[in-house]
């Protein structure tokens, strides 16, 4: 029989940076009130320390949820470490954090990995934060671009490194572009927002964009300069006339936008054409993934009008057991706070996320539902 595994078993495996910031909260609850309340958030009835780790783009969402969390539930406390995706995947498997935020979804060896430490039943996902991927530059003068998803793909390739080539110009008459160098700046560190933006390009630009999707940046494309996290990403660009990354909408500050072509039309970013597009979606299926999980397959190529593909849905993952009554109520009463409408809108407020539709929190609430004690 597979047992749930204690966090502090695997506390060793962490890296220093999280270990520090997280302390002993990945020892579980201290104590814990009878029952949470289903909409969580309402009543302070649980108490302890949950622990998180992962996505860097939920970071001002996050810090949102839990100063409400936190102000319903007095004697609850939720710690997060912003340390990236893939980071925060590795800390839930090696059984170090209760949760992890994740921009991409656990890969079929991730997901066969989980029924190790959360049970045979594995770990389920919850999307609890919707938002488009800005394609972002530098250039003086110019706010806003056109641009196909081929002429995106040539630009982080290599293939385009002036601004004034034809290929941008042709869809942009009547801006005055220069002959200013592109660098193109991509994550350094494993990232779900680079997989979801090199998923866009291999769906949407196959021709264009012959790598397969990947949280990790190809190694095939060594152009431009890489940094690290959603933040340096961003103050690499700042800083460097000419530059262009791709970075959560949210964090992008007063760099130009690039329009993106969807079908005849080029849409602009904003989180209601990004909530437009998560409609369309399909649901992941495969061994190791419980019939309540949530992840899904984006239509990175829709042709929908006023949609915008270059979207990341981002997740709080949670195994499907615990190892006490006190841990599932604490994880079910923070996990409905943040799908909650005043958790989303919180959200929305701090990072501009577009919220979830009545039909995506109706299954993240019943998903959450099936977190139970147990092996």
């Amino acid at each position: 029989m597979v047992k749930v595994s204690h966090p502090r078993r695997y506390a060793s495996v962490l890296s220093i940076s999280l270990a520090a910031v997280l302390g002993l909260a990945a020892c579980g609850t201290d104590t814990a009130a009878p029952a949470a309340t289903p909409s969580g958030g309402t009543e302070s009835t649980v108490a302890g320390t949950l622990s998180g780790a992962g996505a860097t783009s939920q970071d001002s969402a996050m810090q949102a949820w839990i100063a409400g969390f936190s102000a319903a539930n007095p004697q609850a406390s939720v710690q997060y470490s912003p340390d990236g995706s893939g980071a925060g995947r590795e800390a839930l498997l090696a059984g170090g954090v209760q949760f992890a935020g994740t921009d991409a979804y656990l890969d079929d060896d991730e997901a066969a990995a989980a029924a190790e430490v959360c049970g045979p039943e594995g770990a389920i996902h919850v999307p609890v934060y919707i938002s488009p991927i800005a394609v972002a530059f530098r250039l003086d003068g110019v706010k806003e671009l056109n641009l196909d998803a081929a002429t995106i793909a040539g630009i982080f390739r290599g293939e385009i490194t002036v601004w004034n080539d034809p290929a941008i110009t042709a869809q942009n008459p009547g801006v005055d572009l220069p002959a200013t160098p592109i660098t193109a700046v991509h994550r350094g560190d494993e990232s779900g927002t680079t997989k979801n933006f090199t998923d866009y390009l291999a769906k949407a630009a196959p021709d264009a964009w012959p790598d397969k999707a990947s949280g990790e940046w190809p190694a095939e494309v060594p152009a431009g300069e890489n940094a690290s996290g959603t933040g340096g990403v961003i103050s690499t660009v700042t800083a460097t006339e000419g530059a262009v990354t791709y970075a959560d909408a949210s964090a992008v500050g007063d760099l130009g936008l690039v329009h993106v072509q969807v079908g005849g039309d080029y849409v602009p970013v904003s989180a209601e054409a990004a909530a437009l597009a998560v409609e369309s979606s399909t649901d992941v299926t495969g061994p190791g993934r419980p019939e309540a999980d949530m992840a899904m397959d984006l239509e990175r190529d829709t042709a929908q009008s006023g949609a915008y593909p270059v979207v990341l849905v981002s997740y709080h993952v949670f195994c499907t057991a615990y190892p006490d009554q006190g841990t599932v109520d604490l994880v079910k009463a923070f996990g409905n706070y943040v799908i909650s409408t005043e958790g989303q809108d919180a959200a929305a407020d701090a990072a501009g996320s577009a919220p979830l539709s009545e039909d995506l929190r109706g299954r993240a609430r019943a998903a959450l539902e099936t977190i139970k004690v147990g092996p």
